[in-house]
């Protein structure tokens, strides 16, 4: 395979004998220049001096004294001439993004010559001047008159209006912005072209000769450029086409060069250019999934690697896929060049900046002088922040373990680095400041560590440490200059804008080694074998179009950039990329996203259509099948059973206990009894500002309690009048919530204020709403004999085995007891969930998604309660109660458990007594099922039981 670059080096090494002095060979990018002194070397067989290589871009900027301004700095310029001409009280704020939109609509304006001063005059005067316009070709005038006749100045809206107004001062927006930047030595890169072009003395360039090589659109700078030196007979030019598009009329990949070649014809005859019209492999590759061309490549690439690697490229239409692509090479391949910067937002130092800048952003507020948890958990829990203070991992599970939603400054600042990263700032310049400083404490510690067994990602890391400094720099000049005032938002919005689309570059031989580019990089090279990924529209070609102040016709009336000449470009990169291989292999993928249908690129489905020789087809499917889940079930093998003894043992743990909710959890699932109570598996703590029914649940609790510790402070009593006056007093029932939530919730101090969200002020209104209902509920029962809240109960028991006694306890902690006509209630507050009837005592020991978790402890405690008042000599009768909140606003509402079987009478549980045999005796059967070694830990056949389980992804049942 002769590759496109060999033909030209050989053509102008024959054309200049190997005399390169006064030659300077002009590429569209640089990387090609690489590639073409290798091959001039084999032309020779004697060493020369290379011709000098240039991109475009440079030939532009050398022959200029002028500099391109930067980007940031060019939108602060354009802000101040459009605050003078219009007069706007618009903030920089607001102009900046779509300052970006109108520089690069001067620049597309400039770069295409057009004629301005028409462009931007009033609608109304250019719609009436339309048939002056000669110079305008046919279509053009169409294209203006199809404008005007959607754009009806006779119908003017306010939107038109303002429209109309804009365009009645962009002309002098342009002039006097460019008159600005020519006092500073400055433009955008379209105002320098233009400059260059219409002063450009040809005999002055110091070149002789120029080579313009694999050129396709020309904007009209670079076509008068090239005219003038054609003209003058300074130069050469290499167009890189195939005459299968050329010939093919209309065909997007053909449309610029057709006219490039008949503007300029070529150094090579046509003959060079005839490729596609023979036949090739190429194969089209369906994938399901995005990762699952990644997952083919090494398979790919090992049946296709060339015997000289660079002949072999891998091209990433979506260059996201570039870090999944390097995991995923595999080891036959000795060299690798990667021709696309590493993204510097897929390294730790971007996402390093971003939680600093959201820290101090989004974080802080002004007001209070606090942080929110999120943002100061992110930058906490970063790899950067460990590294650098030792401290801060243990300052992370104390905000945890605390709840600390809103903490202070002074609560973080555990050593000199949190001192510096938690020091509030609220200016640009503080801000740009901090992130230069925490850079470089960050490049300090690498430099210490020094180079390691991952020297190749330490080096990445320590570049991106650079670039990101280097940036974030550059907004510390201009702010501290004076150019770039903005609110601190717009500042981390444009920061992380600029961080976002920065690249690290790879150093390496670019001219050996197989090759992973983009599209873009393609230009001018030529592959033996070729792997393009994620061929799909959308991605070639790109989809979307850039934002414009300037229409549609408009634009396409005035030779500017419209979507066609994007297609028409990404068009030609396709068929030029495969026109010289010998195998292609192009994949994409099915995947629906969103709106966004995964696809075939309509290149792809061109190329089938018109080529006449066959493609291959072919489609990935997942090689893993899905496999069931397996039962789990746990022996209770001597090591479980030693540990079930040290855990619910007392002679071994002294506190050892069995609580309603373990029972529960085994009557539930014996595997979630195993998981929780034994393994002692649990979640791990995390900060949130949700608030879950447990949650809700205990804050309720601690309300209640500490109420009726007040309620009966002169007297275990509680009459009317004491909860009449409590119900007047909403200020004090809003403060027994307020010290609940920051107790349990927000664990602030006493004289501290809680700061609640919204949603937790709907819950905090709504627990009040509760304990209003608690205390109406108690009105209507009054008076009556408060004995105890949050009363704890437990009762030593013998636990029956083959393997002898386990002495241990069951007990737990009652909400409340109170007594009223010789009957004492044990009762239990529920905010959630509804009433349960269970048919007998039976049932609360058979698992069934009916059986009710809340009676079963409410009946364990009553059997222990029963017991304690028969030591007492007590007669009082023994009633559980289950007191539903939410539902207990009726005035005949009961909270004494029912029984009864279905479609009969159910009665009230009014004197436990009568059923404390039975229930003692099912419960004496359930703990010895439970410590019975040949009795394994089994998963529930409930699926009920399992929507909500904590380990529902563990068991995977």
């Amino acid at each position: 395979m002769e590759t496109f670059l060999q033909q030209v080096a050989h053509d102008l090494y024959q054309k200049t004998g190997g005399d390169f002095t006064d030659v300077a060979v002009v590429f569209p990018n640089k990387r090609a220049g690489l590639f073409f002194d290798e091959y001039l070397a084999k032309e020779a067989d004697r060493p020369l001096w290379s011709p000098s290589y240039v991109s475009i871009s440079e030939l532009f900027r050398q022959s200029s004294d002028w500099t391109v301004g930067d980007p940031v700095k060019l939108v602060c310029d354009l802000y101040k001439i459009f605050r003078e001409v219009t007069g706007s009280k618009e903030t920089l704020d607001e102009f900046y993004f779509w300052g970006e939109m109108l520089i690069g609509d001067f620049d597309d304006a400039d770069k295409n010559l057009v004629d301005t001063k028409a462009l931007f005059s009033n609608l109304k005067d250019l719609n009436a001047l339309m048939d002056d316009y000669d110079f305008l070709e046919e279509g053009q005038k169409e294209a203006i008159s199809q404008f005007f006749k959607n754009f009806s100045i006779n119908q003017v809206t306010e939107l038109k209006q303002r429209f109309i107004s804009l365009w009645d001062v962009l002309g002098d927006i342009y002039i006097q912005y460019r008159t600005l930047l020519a006092s500073q030595k400055l433009a955008y890169e379209g105002m320098l072209y233009r400059r260059v072009i219409d002063e450009l003395n040809i005999e002055l360039l110091p070149y002789k000769k120029y080579v313009f090589v694999g050129f396709n659109v020309l904007n009209k700078v670079e076509h008068r450029l090239f005219e003038k030196l054609n003209a003058a007979g300074k130069a050469w030019f290499y167009w890189d086409y195939d005459v299968f598009y050329l010939n093919k009329t209309p065909h997007e990949a053909g449309e610029f060069i057709r006219r490039n070649l008949r503007d300029f014809p070529s150094e090579l005859p046509a003959s060079f250019f005839d490729h596609l019209n023979h036949p090739k492999e190429v194969t089209f590759i369906e994938s399901p999934t995005e990762n699952g061309q990644v997952r083919y490549l090494p398979q790919w690439i090992r049946e296709n690697l060339t015997e000289q690697e660079k002949e072999t490229a891998v091209v990433l239409c979506n260059e996201a896929l570039l870090q999944p692509v390097l995991h995923a090479l595999p080891d036959n391949i000795r060299h690798i060049n990667i021709t696309m910067g590493f993204p510097l937002s897929q390294t730790p130092a971007y996402s390093f900046i971003n939680s600093l800048m959201e820290l101090h952003v989004a974080g802080y507020n002004a007001t209070n002088g606090r942080y929110r948890f999120a943002e100061v958990l992110s930058l906490l829990r970063h790899s950067y922040t460990r590294q650098l203070s030792a401290m801060a991992e243990e300052l992370e599970k104390t905000l945890v373990h605390d709840n600390r939603f809103y903490p202070l400054p002074s609560e973080l600042k555990k050593d000199a680095v949190l001192e510096l990263l938690f020091e509030p700032q609220t200016t640009n310049l503080g801000l740009c400041t901090l992130l230069g400083e925490a850079l470089k404490q960050v490049a300090a510690l690498y430099n210490k560590q020094g180079s390691g067994a991952g020297a190749a990602f330490d080096q990445l890391y320590r570049e991106s440490l650079f670039k990101a400094y280097t940036l974030v720099n550059r907004f510390h000049t201009l702010v501290e200059s004076g150019e770039l005032t903005v609110q601190l938002p717009t500042l981390k919005r444009l920061l992380t804008r600029v961080l976002a689309t920065a690249s690290i570059p790879f150093h390496g031989e670019p001219a050996i080694g197989m090759q992973v580019m983009g599209v873009l990089e393609t230009r001018n090279l030529d592959f033996r074998h070729l792997v393009l990924l994620s061929v799909n529209e959308g991605q070639l070609p790109k989809s979307g179009g850039d934002s414009s102040f300037i229409p549609y016709n408009l634009r396409k009336a005035f030779g500017m950039t419209t979507i066609e000449h994007k297609i028409a470009v990404y068009a030609y990169y396709f068929y030029r990329m495969i026109q010289r291989a010998e195998k292609v292999t192009m994949m994409y993928n099915t995947a629906t996203d969103g709106i966004n249908r995964g696809e075939l690129s309509r290149f792809m489905l061109q190329f089938l259509i018109e080529w006449e020789y066959t493609v291959k087809r072919a489609h990935l499917e997942a090689a893993q099948s899905p496999q069931g889940s397996q039962p789990i079930v746990v022996e209770k093998t001597p090591e479980v059973m030693k540990r079930m003894q040290s855990l619910f043992d007392v002679r071994v743990n002294p506190k050892a206990v069995l609580s309603p909710s373990a029972l529960n959890y085994y009557l539930d699932c014996p595997l979630k009894f195993y998981y929780r109570a034994v393994a002692k598996l649990s979640l791990p703590d995390e900060v949130t500002g949700e608030i879950d029914s447990a949650t809700f649940g205990t804050i309720f609790h601690d309300a209640a309690e500490h109420i009726y510790k007040d309620l009966t402070t002169h007297g275990k009593v509680i009459n009317k009048d004491a909860i009449e006056a409590l119900l007047k007093d909403e200020i004090r029932v809003q403060n027994y919530v307020d010290d609940a939530f920051k107790r349990l919730f927000f664990h602030v101090k006493p004289d501290e204020k809680p700061e609640y969200n919204g949603v937790q002020l709907i819950n905090s209104a709504v627990i009040v709403k509760y304990i209003r209902q608690l205390l109406r509920n108690d009105l209507r029962h009054a008076p009556f004999t408060f004995v105890a809240s949050e009363y704890p109960v437990f009762e030593p028991t013998e636990i029956q085995t083959p393997k002898g006694i386990i002495r241990s306890r069951i007990g737990g902690i009652i909400d409340r007891m109170d007594a009223k006509d010789n009957v004492l209630r044990i009762v239990d507050y529920k905010t959630g969930g509804d009433a349960d009837i269970p048919a007998n005592v039976e049932s609360l020991f058979i698992p069934d998604k009916k059986r009710s978790n809340y009676i079963f402890q409410t009946f364990l405690y009553a059997s222990l309660i029963c017991k304690q008042l028969r030591e007492k000599n007590d007669s009082r009768k023994v009633a559980p109660a289950l007191l539903y909140i939410h539902r207990a606003a009726s005035a005949d509402y009961s909270p004494i458990v029912r029984m009864g079987e279905p479609r009969k009478s159910k009665e009230e549980v009014t004197d436990f007594a009568q059923h404390e045999e039975e229930f003692r005796g099912r419960l004496k059967e359930l703990l010895e099922e439970i410590f019975h070694p040949d009795i394994p830990f089994r998963q529930t056949e409930i699926p009920e039981k399992c929507l909500y389980c904590d380990y529902k992804d563990l068991c995977k049942k």
